[in-house]
């Protein structure tokens, strides 16, 4: 495909939709599939939660509302990344009770979003000790005259981000292989789309060449009017040269019997001057009609435009016709036609 050429356009055209709305939907379904982590993340931690909720509110006989471990040996692993925290909030000084993984570290808190509420769970980023990235999810209960808390619990939020990472990989080597699958196909239709036209310039060629007269075959309706157009021009103009050609030849064998009639009156006025113009004139007059055709033979009847159509013939089709002595003797006639 030529850089100049229609193929390349459509080609380019499609390759650059192609690719945008491949990449807008990677972008689409990376985003989709992170909020989908992030939610089931944000379930598995509200278990966490509701089960610490549980335990402030519904204490053991011992009086400990603060158990150590909730089911998940995580939280026991110092700086595991994963940790619970539950801090009173109407005591003087506020009593914090975390998990054994926290260390003597708190957590961070997640700003309150009025639309939310405080009695809600909260979810968000934060950055908690060691400097991780954790997801949190944090809930204000009130137990009366048991008092108010702030339950939290938090992950290590690199497992979201190792899951998405993970995603966008698969989404990217899938993408990557539809995306060459899709340019190829592309290229296909562009060249299967364009073939009529490819037909339409050989059998062009053709008909200038003189292999074809007109163009033939079947073409999509969308080119169909083109050929057809095409062809009506090719007739049309193949029936003004006719009439040129016609007209011509009438026209020399109308002017050869009044010239030879002229001829003939002015050979009985003898040396009359008058009579030797008309002579004169009336020869340069026959030359001239002899050559729109001219015999080599002159001792055989016509009139010579054979060789003069075949002449305008051949250079209608951008050929020559030369003429010379054939080394045998006799006449050599040479046409020369262009190729395809």
């Amino acid at each position: 495909m030529r850089a100049n050429s229609l193929a390349v356009r459509l080609f380019l055209w499609a390759t650059t939709w192609t690719v945008v709305i491949l990449i807008a939907t990677g972008i689409a379904l990376s985003t989709l599939y992170r909020h989908a982590v992030e939610r089931a993340f944000d379930r598995r931690l509200d278990v966490y939660l509701r089960t610490l909720v549980a335990d402030v509110a519904s204490p053991e006989e011992s009086g400990d509302k603060f158990p150590q471990s909730i089911g998940e040996p995580l939280f026991e692993l110092p700086l595991s990344g994963w940790y619970w925290q539950v801090t009173r909030l109407d005591s003087k000084t506020p009593e914090v009770h975390s998990s054994r993984s926290l260390w003597d570290s708190n957590l961070p808190r997640l700003a309150v979003d009025k639309a939310v509420g405080e009695s809600e769970s909260r979810q968000g980023y934060a950055r908690g000790p060691e400097d991780q990235d954790l997801r949190l999810v944090e809930r204000n209960i009130d137990l009366g005259k048991d008092g108010r808390y702030l339950v939290a619990v938090a992950g290590d939020a690199s497992e979201i981000d190792d899951e998405t990472q993970s995603f966008n990989r698969a989404i990217i080597i899938t993408f990557t292989a539809l995306t060459m699958a899709l340019l190829l196909t592309t290229a296909l239709q562009v060249r299967f789309g364009l073939a009529p036209l490819t037909r339409i310039s050989e059998s062009l060629a053709a008909i200038r060449s003189g292999r074809a007269e007109r163009l033939e075959g079947e073409f999509p309706v969308e080119i169909a009017p083109l050929a057809r157009e095409t062809n009506a021009l090719i007739e049309a103009n193949r029936e003004i040269v006719e009439r040129a050609r016609t007209h011509v030849g009438n026209l020399a064998h109308a002017l050869k019997t009044p010239l030879s009639v002229i001829v003939n009156e002015a050979a009985t006025r003898g040396s009359d001057r008058f009579a030797q113009k008309v002579l004169e004139q009336t020869d340069i007059m026959r030359d001239q009609v002899a050559l729109r055709g001219q015999r080599l033979d002159e001792t055989k009847p016509g009139s010579g435009l054979g060789l003069s159509i075949v002449v305008e013939l051949a250079g209608l089709y951008g050929g020559v016709l030369t003429l010379g002595t054939a080394p045998i003797g006799g006449l050599r006639a040479e046409l020369a036609l262009p190729g395809e």
